[in-house]
């Protein structure tokens, strides 16, 4: 197979899906993790209007625009068109786990049930924190194990970096940043991609350098895109859809010749994380213990 450089003017998400089908890619699942921590409720101040970033209207919100764009984009490479989809940073997981958005803990199927999902759960959350990446990026690595080595790739959408610790002294990392630099290493014995995309106003400067703090990987799995910077232009919001699509998958092509090229493609490792969803929460918001 031969891979080529995506361009990078396009006018549609049909022209960035073509584009990649041009450039090598072949085949890709997409798992989707969601961040649930409170924060979200004050880092749209400037970017959504003062409205919390889970806010839905008649119009889709952040969240909402990131999964559309990138689940129709990446559609006609999912053959099962099977979407795993978590939560994490709400009371019921802060940094430690994950839950899964349907009610059985099945796939979603298509990024339009995925919506469907996010809407319901929404009122039944309890937002918390502090940030991790971790378990959904273990979370990933347990569903390609369990997969036979079938490519994925794993849309985090967040609304701020991994949760630094005050008292660490400067240079050092958290411990979420910790776990969450180790899972991306460990990640990368893995044919899996990871895209985190940045909604919200930030600050997104660690996640921008977030490739120095991590240490030698098997292949480059990582690309961060700020989708308020893009979606913020004035431009057309076909051209603005395309702009993002293309700044979060143009690396694809590249990471899934890299997983083929060491050998890490349709093959188990015989070992993985081995991480568990837990259920849905139902929150009762009135219920200040919930």
């Amino acid at each position: 197979m031969w891979y080529s450089r995506i361009g990078d003017h396009y006018n549609s998400l049909y022209e960035v899906t073509e584009a990649l089908k041009r450039a090598g890619l072949e085949s890709s699942n997409l798992i989707v993790g969601i961040d649930f921590t409170k924060s979200n409720e004050w880092t749209g101040e400037k970017s959504y209007g003062g409205q919390s970033l889970h806010h839905t209207g008649n119009g889709q919100n952040p969240y909402e625009q990131a999964i559309s764009i990138i689940g129709k984009t990446l559609a006609a490479f999912d053959e099962d068109n099977l979407i795993p989809c978590y939560g994490f940073g709400d009371a019921s997981t802060h940094d430690q786990d994950i839950f899964s958005l349907s009610q059985n803990g099945a796939p979603c199927n298509g990024f339009e049930e995925v919506l469907s999902q996010y809407r319901f759960i929404l009122p039944h959350l309890k937002l918390a924190g502090p940030t991790s990446f971790a378990p959904i990026i273990e979370m990933a690595m347990t569903i390609v194990e369990k997969s036979g080595g079938l490519y994925h790739v794993l849309l985090i959408i967040a609304d701020g970096q991994v949760t630094g610790s005050e008292d660490t002294e400067g240079g050092k990392l958290s411990p979420q940043e910790r776990k969450t630099v180790q899972a991306l290493v460990d990640a990368s014995k893995f044919p899996l991609s990871i895209i985190l995309v940045g909604v919200g106003d930030g600050p997104w400067d660690m996640m921008k350098e977030y490739d120095d703090y991590i240490p030698a990987r098997d292949f480059d799995n990582f690309q961060f895109v700020n989708f308020t910077e893009i979606m913020s232009k004035d431009v057309e919001p076909s051209k603005k859809e395309a702009k993002f699509a293309l700044s979060a998958l143009m690396e694809i092509p590249f990471q899934y010749k890299a997983t083929m090229e060491l050998n890490l493609l349709g093959e188990r490792k015989g070992y993985h994380p081995d991480r568990v969803a837990l259920p849905r929460p139902f929150c009762d918001l009135s219920n200040l213990h919930c």
